[in-house]
């Protein structure tokens, strides 16, 4: 059964509504009571709860002056805009899958956002920005209560000052409104009023100044992708060159070749989207490089070092050169000294590709689990690259190279910077 048929709903010839997939039950069984029927296209049904006196009360509930269906991310830029013109109060819910977000509104102002996205919290915005440990958002988090919120736990700790917390909350508000701009596929609901004790602070952000800086974000964004994928990729200094520009200095300063964005991002107390439009005027300046993710555990190591080789012996084996290339590596393997015990009941296989299982015990045996990562990606790093270098001869054009096959003409070249790039993140850190 698919997500949509979770969400299904039948009303049959006598108007009773039967509830086909899970979810539907479980939204309607939490919606117990008497609801009034609204008027409404006949492709819509459109509910809401007034009690068994059948009158819509204070008591039962907000109004809600808009709603709707989004269908595109950015359409809801449209909706923020009209609520800010007007200058309505109330609250904004956007729902997407299983997620959920809120923005207040005040007199053309967003006055405080709620989400309950993880990474939109409280606990792990003031972790981006660097203003606590993993250990201070522990310790924070258990002195929470009824009583005692998760800033107000914080400032009493002593972990963070009252200024830099309301500096932060505004940013997990900018945060929040970003996110709901960019939300392509949920429903939104404009309720007339909300209950003040929800709010933990009170901010004022001007919509205009919220949509002009979302909507340059989203524009901007797509052309940061290109270069920086993911806030868990590596920049890396490029030291051949002039030093870059005072504003982005902090920033290259921070960078250590080992540190992914978001580690970055935490070092300097800025947000990604600041951190990552820094690093890509750094790119395009020839300042920085980026790599790929470091892979995480010693089988991640192993799966992309198979990659690569399989390419390489693909390769050879296609120009007619995978025996040599074979020879030469097992050699190098013998006189290294390590790999003999390191491939031990792992391989290689006839393409070159190690058994994951295997390679992970035997590492975690030669230098114990603390070192096994680091170990096993040069050790892995440094037998490919050689690979890499034994198989290049052979795939030159052949007029190049006496003897080798016309079938990997041209291929040396184009190959090697693919093995290059994918094997980057395995390379040793200076």
């Amino acid at each position: 059964m698919d997500d949509e048929r979770l969400e299904l709903v039948r009303i049959d010839s006598t108007g009773t509504a039967h509830p086909v997939g899970k979810t539907a039950s479980q939204r309607m069984r939490a919606r117990q009571g008497a609801f009034r029927l609204m008027q409404s296209p006949t492709h819509l049904v459109v509910m809401r709860y007034v009690g068994e006196d059948g009158k819509r009360d204070a008591a039962d509930g907000p109004i809600f002056r808009l709603a709707g269906e989004i269908t595109t991310a950015g359409a809801i830029c449209d909706v923020v805009a009209l609520i800010g013109q007007a200058g309505w109060p109330g609250e904004l819910v956007v729902l997407a899958g299983g997620s959920s977000r809120s923005l207040f509104f005040e007199r053309s102002n967003v006055i405080a956002g709620q989400s309950t996205v993880e990474g939109e919290r409280l606990g792990e915005v003031l972790y981006r920005y660097g203003a606590l440990t993993a250990e201070q958002i522990a310790a924070t988090a258990k002195a929470v209560s009824t009583e005692t919120r998760f800033g107000e736990a914080a400032v009493k700790l002593g972990f963070i000052t009252r200024e830099r917390l309301f500096q932060l909350m505004a940013r997990q508000v900018e945060e929040i409104v970003f996110a709901v701009l960019l939300v392509g596929d949920g429903m939104f609901y404009f309720l007339d009023t909300y209950d003040e004790a929800r709010l933990t602070t009170r901010q004022n952000l001007q919509v205009t100044a919220l949509l002009m800086e979302g909507v340059r974000r989203m524009d901007e964004t797509r052309y940061f992708r290109d270069r920086i994928p993911s806030d868990q990729h590596v920049p890396a200094r490029v030291m051949t060159r002039e030093a870059p520009a005072v504003e982005f200095l902090k920033i290259f300063e921070a960078i250590d070749g080992a540190r992914a964005v978001a580690e970055i991002c935490r070092v300097v107390g800025q947000g990604e989207f600041e951190v990552t439009q820094a690093l890509f005027q750094l790119v395009q300046s020839g300042h920085v490089v980026v790599h790929a993710p470091r892979p995480t555990g010693s089988a991640a190591i192993v799966a992309l070092f198979n990659q690569a080789i399989s390419m390489i012996f693909g390769e050879v084996d296609a120009a007619g050169h995978g025996g040599e290339v074979r020879e030469q590596l097992a050699s190098f393997a013998t006189g290294a000294g390590i790999y003999d015990t390191l491939f031990r009941k792992a391989g290689p296989a006839v393409d070159g590709t190690l058994a994951g299982e295997r390679i992970v015990d035997n590492i975690a045996v030669l230098v114990g689990p603390d070192q096994a990562e680091t170990m096993l990606a040069q050790w892995l790093y440094e037998y490919v690259s050689f690979a890499m270098f034994v198989a290049e001869p052979y795939l030159r054009p052949a007029s190049e190279v006496p003897g080798a096959s016309r079938k990997g003409e041209m291929m040396g070249s184009s190959l090697a910077k693919k093995v290059a790039a994918l094997v980057a993140p395995l390379a040793p850190k200076s």
